[in-house]
C-alpha cells in the first residue's frame, strides 16, 4: 500500500535516508541517466516535429521514440531500485509519491506508443502525435523531479545554516 506524501514542510530525506542516498551507487546511475534521457528526448522531439512539419524522416522519428522509451524504462527500473535502497519501497516512496504517480502516466503513454507502433493501430501522424503527448507528460514529470531536487537542496542549506 503506497504511503501518503509527507507534508510540504517536512524534510525530503531523514538523516538515515540521506546517508543511504549518498552511499547508493544508484544515485550516481540516476544522476547519469536523467541528463542522458533528456538529450535523447530533445533529439527525438526534433525528429518527431520534423516529421510532423515536413512528412520526412518517419523512420528516424519512430526509431528515436523507441530509443527514448527504452531509456525511460531503464531510468524507471533503476529508479525503483534506488527508491528501494533509499526509502525501503520499490515505488511510491513518501518523498516522491506524486512524482511516481505522474510517472505512471508517462509510462502508460510511452507504452501506448509501443503498442500502437507494434500493432499498426495508428497511422504515422497519429503515432507521432501520441509520442508528443508522451513527451509532454515526460516534461511535466521531469519538472516535478527538478522542483523536488531543488527543494531538497534548499532544505539541506537551511538545515546547515541552522546547525
Amino acid at each position: 500500500m503506497p504511503r501518503p506524501p509527507s507534508p510540504a514542510n517536512s524534510p525530503l530525506y531523514s538523516p538515515e535516508e540521506r546517508q543511504r542516498r549518498d552511499n547508493s551507487r544508484w544515485t550516481l546511475v540516476q544522476g547519469l541517466l536523467a541528463p542522458l534521457q533528456f538529450v535523447v528526448f530533445l533529439v527525438s522531439l526534433a525528429l518527431v516535429l520534423r516529421y510532423l512539419a515536413t512528412g520526412q524522416g518517419l523512420e528516424a522519428a519512430g526509431l528515436s521514440v523507441l530509443v527514448k522509451t527504452l531509456t525511460l524504462y531503464t531510468i524507471m527500473l533503476t529508479g525503483c531500485i534506488w527508491e528501494k535502497e533509499v526509502f525501503g519501497v520499490w515505488l511510491f516512496a513518501r518523498a516522491f509519491f506524486w512524482e511516481d504517480v505522474f510517472s505512471m502516466l508517462v509510462l502508460a503513454l510511452h507504452t501506448a506508443y509501443l503498442w500502437a507502433w507494434w500493432t499498426g493501430a495508428l497511422d504515422p501522424r497519429a503515432l507521432m502525435l501520441l509520442a508528443l503527448a508522451a513527451y509532454a507528460a515526460y516534461l511535466i514529470n521531469a519538472g516535478q523531479f527538478l522542483l523536488k531536487l531543488r527543494a531538497a537542496r534548499l532544505q539541506r542549506t537551511l538545515q546547515q545554516a541552522t546547525a
